[in-house]
């Protein structure tokens, strides 16, 4: 669809950025906290050129657009390392994450996260674009595409949610990581915010550490969606075993985390740091707080859940089957 988009050059593309407000089936997805004014940033002006000269985009075009453009770094780094140090409040480690971070912009471009949002409506599935709002200068909107999009080849024929977002690139990742795997072992692990093919719309923004529009003042918050992993687990195409989604907490527990919290107060006399102790396992564990936002999600080689090793004692030798670390119930022997 972008490239039909795209095709029209020249006096050819002012006939179609006339006639897209009309074929173009507007419908809006805002968060409800939309500001009484939108500022207009630099990100925002690029946009609305891009979509001038080309039209509407893709969601996940956005929000490549957004999450990749140099303007975005500053509040990446002021949302996550706390603009005030509340978050953290080392100098050094402020300095080393700001390091770190300066080179996500270079990651980013050579691994596309984002999503496309398509949604069921009478005339079959529709992807979702972002336009210019022709009613209000300076605005976005989201609008239905009014044909089909490649994007809509990624929806399962018994899908029964009424909006589905999809991320093709995960998919090529978890091909190539599920052909490695299979054929020189290793595993992989995926610890992300997610859901099982049961979730709808997840797409969202974060401003200091608040919901915020997805459309307002782009450039100036982070873009989300959480991760299908029904999709992952379908991209594997049975070339390796999968296991999970689990919730944090689980896997914590099966990693032995309460056991861990224990030494750590068994050898701690100062009441502060036992203080950080509990509130950093409430933090991690608590089903309220991180204990349910993360799943994690892993790929190995099937014949590590075949029974490939074997337990010997006196009377008898037969196959078991392994135990996967975090995937299984920790057991002491």
């Amino acid at each position: 669809m972008s490239v039909l988009l795209r095709s029209g050059l020249g006096p050819l593309c002012a006939v179609a950025r006339a006639a897209i407000p009309f074929i173009w089936r507007g419908k809006y997805f805002s968060s409800g906290n939309e500001p009484a004014e939108n500022p207009v940033t630099p990100m925002l002006r690029h946009l609305m050129y891009k979509i001038k000269s080309t039209g509407p985009i893709t969601v996940a075009e956005y929000m490549k657009e957004v999450l990749t453009n140099p303007a975005k770094g500053y509040y990446v780094y002021r949302d996550m390392l706390g603009e005030k140090g509340d978050f953290i409040t080392s100098p050094e480690i402020s300095q080393i994450f700001g390091e770190v971070f300066t080179q996500l912009g270079s990651v980013l471009k050579n691994c596309d996260i984002s999503v496309h949002l398509v949604e069921k409506t009478p005339q079959g599935w529709r992807e979702v674009f972002v336009d210019i709002d022709p009613q209000v200068s300076d605005k976005l909107r989201f609008v239905l595409a009014p044909s089909a999009t490649p994007a809509e080849a990624f929806i399962q024929h018994d899908e029964t949610r009424d909006h589905v977002e999809v991320c093709p690139d995960a998919g090529v990742i978890i091909e190539e990581l599920s052909q490695r795997i299979a054929l020189t072992g290793g595993a992989a692990l995926v610890a992300d915010y997610g859901h099982d093919g049961t979730k709808t719309d997840t797409f969202r923004g974060f401003c200091d550490h608040k919901l915020h529009d997805v459309l307002i003042a782009p450039g100036t918050a982070d873009l989300t969606a959480d991760v299908d992993f029904s999709y992952l687990r379908r991209m594997a195409q049975g070339k390796v075993a999968s296991l999970g989604p689990i919730k944090q907490h689980t896997f914590l527990k099966n990693m032995g985390i309460d056991v861990r919290l224990k030494v750590l107060l068994d050898k701690s006399n100062e009441p502060s740091v036992r203080q950080q102790l509990l509130q950093g396992y409430d933090m991690l564990m608590n089903p309220k707080k991180m204990g349910e936002r993360f799943n994690f999600f892993a790929l190995l080689p099937h014949q590590r859940l075949q029974g490939g090793r074997y337990q010997r004692n006196a009377r008898q030798s037969k196959p078991f089957a392994s135990v996967v670390a975090g995937f299984s119930e920790l057991a002491w022997q």
